[in-house]
């Protein structure tokens, strides 16, 4: 049963947003804690609730493992990613957004329950994963990375659950697999708000400000967890408030070996798309797998200028769900619609 292997995490259930201190947060170069243990049973989260575990819990249950990504200058010392693999039975594997980590998922997995493998993983740059320095962060990179944590983890068949950054992963992936070279069966796709169509993308302006070639790297040493707070809320939608614990949480993800003075770096995914767009969107747009769009309408960056062309384009295998209350984050703000629509193709993949 999936609950007895997932950690036994200590856990709040709440509504109500948690008081942040605003003492400064230290950050070690000291390598995350990481055990192989079986996790243990805990609570399933009642439908509209919070479910939270801080960073470090769950980085704690992380196994790292060593990648070496085909893009890889040749001079890059080995580095490792943070991946979790908690269960049995079919796969999802989680992607996850910017500027956050796999973290963003522990509710969905929570709330489907047992009768899945979750497998999920930190991209490098982020979370409990290796920050490089002067390191050619890519999507295809990226993507090389979750396949080899398919290969640690003797994955053959899953499907894929993506949110914003993560939605360009499985893009690059997706369209490995339409042409045929993954290894890897994918069943069905879950897409949460990402910038699919990179022309309708609409980056904020703190976005902007970091890609500036000029001073973006001064900008991303200067962000403070006050301004990463409002980075996020102003993507926020309205159906509850974001607490303070999980906008912490997401800034020690981030902020954990020096990764937030790196955010410039980690940007590169808007360049990336608009250079693959014809390939990523193709391989979406044709795919037969069934897809589900579970998406906020009140995203500014991705909202519902962006599912809007998804209901124009995408075929009969696809069911689009849009929440008006929602903003960019549907992993944590609508964690009960996500898991329905991942329950919905896992019992598709099993009929």
């Amino acid at each position: 049963m999936l609950w007895e292997h997932l950690s036994a995490l200590p856990v709040a259930v709440t509504n109500e947003p948690v008081a942040v201190t605003n003492e400064p947060v230290a950050v070690t170069n000291e390598p995350m804690a990481v055990t192989n243990e079986p996790m243990a049973a805990m609570n399933l989260p009642i439908p509209g609730e919070t479910l939270m575990a801080t960073f470090d819990d769950w980085s704690a249950r992380s196994t790292l493992i060593p990648v070496r990504p085909a893009d890889a200058p040749e001079s890059t010392e080995e580095l490792h990613v943070a991946m979790w693999d908690i269960g049995t039975g079919p796969a999802v594997t989680y992607l996850h957004g910017f500027p956050s980590c796999s973290l963003d998922w522990f509710e969905t997995i929570g709330r489907i329950g047992e009768g899945h493998r979750a497998i999920a993983v930190d991209f490098l740059g982020f979370g409990a994963s290796d920050k490089p320095l002067d390191y050619p962060f890519s999507i295809h990179g990226v993507a090389d990375t979750v396949e080899a944590a398919w290969r640690h983890a003797g994955v053959t068949s899953t499907i894929l659950a993506a949110h914003d950054y993560g939605a360009s992963v499985c893009q690059e992936l997706l369209a490995r697999h339409e042409d045929g070279s993954l290894d890897v069966d994918v069943t069905g796709v879950l897409w949460c708000n990402g910038g699919i169509y990179p022309d309708l993308h609409r980056p904020t302006d703190g976005q902007k400000m970091l890609v500036d070639p000029e001073h973006g790297a001064a900008i991303a040493q200067a962000v403070d967890e006050k301004s990463f707070r409002g980075g996020v809320l102003v993507t926020w939608g309205t159906r509850r408030r974001a607490t303070d614990e999980e906008l912490h949480e997401m800034w020690l993800s981030m902020d954990r070996l020096g990764g937030v003075g790196r955010m410039n770096e980690l940007l590169h995914y808007m360049a990336d798309r608009r250079v693959h767009a014809e390939r990523w969107i193709g391989a979406m747009e044709t795919s037969s797998l069934p897809m589900r769009f579970v998406w906020g309408d009140l995203d500014p960056v991705s909202g519902a200028h962006m599912i809007e062309r998804v209901e124009e384009r995408v075929g009969d295998n696809a069911v689009v769900n849009r929440m008006t209350d929602i903003g960019h984050w549907p992993p944590l703000e609508a964690p009960d619609e996500v898991a329905a629509a991942l329950q919905e193709l896992l019992d598709t993949s099993a009929g």
